[in-house]
């Protein structure tokens, strides 16, 4: 299987030199910015190692997310779609977010054409909002489909559900010290738990319909003009690969739209575990220095 994968398809479409070339000039401006021009930010300061890592995680999490061999699977199984869905939309945000330095945000608060914007969409109730509506409007029959067989409106949604994502995990990820401007770790943990209430529902639909729900992946031609966005110009579509021995998908489409689900959902719940196990992490950690000061200054008074 992994073999006829790799034969049936170009260098170029499995593993999108474009998106590569892009990420990497990405990352050589995050280095320059918090490098040798990190002195012209005001208040700015050294950045540390684990933040690097976290940054550069994150933009391999928006390759296998919007590129390489898991967004071509995308198009041949529903699984790996929602797999791929679920890598960029859960993991990316807060990694690159907990990447990126905070005097670098107080910077970019200082132009109003982000500023004003941010003031309204910025708002912990619009994160949460607008995320899930656009995760679940997106899983309706119709407008799948109309997506993935439209490459312009999808590309314009996708970048559109990952602002709306970055919004989202804005209020989670502690972004800047001491929680300036951020909701406490209580209201946090609330959050979470109220994100994950409402992306269920795309999940329960997913998992739970009748029968296969996207003509993507059950109508030869509708998939065909959705693999099509996936090659390069010119190419012939592989429609030995859609159904029959061929075909690199070991369920049927129903089987492989459940799977799809569960792990849209499984991924969202690991992931929301591990944020509120640090919040409540960070937590003890903020009250046990909330103690340990007020005593120390008990025990010394002379230090008044």
């Amino acid at each position: 299987m992994i073999e006829q994968f790799f034969t049936s398809f170009t260098f170029r479409t499995i593993w999108t030199p474009e998106l590569i070339f892009i990420l990497l000039l990405i990352s050589g401006l995050y280095f320059l910015l918090t490098g040798p021009l990190r002195y012209k930010f005001q208040h700015s300061e050294e950045v540390a190692t684990k933040k690097k890592v976290y940054f550069h995680f994150g933009l391999i999490a928006v390759y296998f997310g919007f590129g390489g061999p898991l967004y071509v699977l995308g198009h041949l199984m529903l699984s790996m779609h929602m797999f791929s869905m679920a890598i960029v939309y859960l993991i990316a945000p807060p990694l690159l977010l907990l990447g990126i330095p905070h005097w670098f945000f107080t910077f970019l608060g200082r132009f109003a054409l982000l500023r004003v914007p941010f003031k309204i969409l910025g708002k912990p109730l619009m994160g949460l909002i607008l995320f899930n509506a656009m995760f679940s409007f997106y899983h309706l029959p119709f407008t799948f489909d109309r997506l993935m067989t439209n490459n312009g409106a999808h590309n314009i949604y996708q970048l559109g559900m990952l602002l709306a994502a970055f919004l989202m995990w804005w209020h989670i990820t502690p972004v800047f010290p001491k929680q300036e401007g951020q909701l406490t770790e209580l209201k946090k943990i609330g959050y979470m738990f109220a994100s994950g209430v409402l992306f269920t529902p795309a999940c329960v639909l997913v998992i739970f319909a009748g029968g296969p729900l996207y003509a993507t992946y059950t109508d030869v031609g509708t998939w065909a003009i959705a693999m099509s966005y996936c090659l390069p110009p010119g190419a012939d579509v592989p429609f030995e690969l859609f159904s029959g021995q061929n075909s690199l998908t070991w369920l049927t489409p129903h089987h492989d739209q459940q799977f799809g689900g569960a792990i849209m959902k499984v991924t969202q719940e690991l992931v929301y575990g591990i944020a509120i196990g640090y919040t409540f992490k960070q937590w003890m950690k903020r009250d046990r220095k909330k103690v340990i000061i007020p005593n120390f200054e008990m025990m010394n008074p002379e230090i008044k």
